[in-house]
């Protein structure tokens, strides 16, 4: 079974949006993976807040019973695919534990080098076409913000703020798990 981690800042926002929508995305795939979520700097357990229940309300999604969780170093060691929602938390990611720095990506990194890399082919495992993916970065790309792969935080903004959130996060985990995983066969 696949495991994947998906991390934030406070594991209260970004990253259980994106672990709620890639969790639904790989079961309508028939696809077998573990999708879970922490933080770099989240502290005693916590809900979601309010908005973010709202808004994957309305994509179908419950995350009533998330309590934030911080990253540990068995937790990025496990992980067969690491996304961020950041640049920043890419970085923690790999100062942190080196070695995953080939299967570690934010998430909208990873749609963007997967567009270009092309879908995962049949029989291509997913660390080989992660390694297609990653052919090419430099660690170099860690330093300073990557403001075009990151997912602005709205923790404390408006509900656009989250909306704008939740619908970038939506888009790129659909194409990831598109390229990744197969096309879904989507109703309607």
């Amino acid at each position: 079974m696949t495991e994947i981690l998906v991390l934030c800042t406070a594991n209260v926002c970004r990253s259980p949006m994106a672990q709620a929508m890639l969790a639904r995305e790989l079961a309508v795939r028939g696809q077998p993976a573990w999708v879970r979520s922490a933080g770099i700097a989240a502290g005693a357990p916590r809900p979601v807040p309010g908005e973010v229940a709202q808004i994957l309300a309305g994509y179908g999604l419950d995350v009533s019973g998330h309590r934030s969780s911080p990253v540990t170093a068995a937790g990025l060691a496990a992980a067969d695919l690491i996304l961020t929602l950041a640049r920043e938390h890419l970085r923690h990611a790999v100062v942190a534990d080196p070695q995953v720095w080939p299967r570690a990506f934010t998430l909208r990194e990873l749609a963007r080098r997967g567009a270009q890399a092309g879908p995962r082919e049949a029989g291509e495992t997913l660390g080989g076409w992660m390694a297609r993916t990653h052919h090419g970065r430099s660690r170099l790309a860690l330093l300073g913000d990557g403001e075009p792969d990151d997912v602005a935080d709205p923790t404390g903004g408006r509900i656009g703020d989250y909306q704008h959130a939740a619908a970038q996060i939506s888009a790129a985990v659909a194409q990831i798990a598109d390229l990744g995983w197969g096309m879904a066969v989507r109703p309607g």
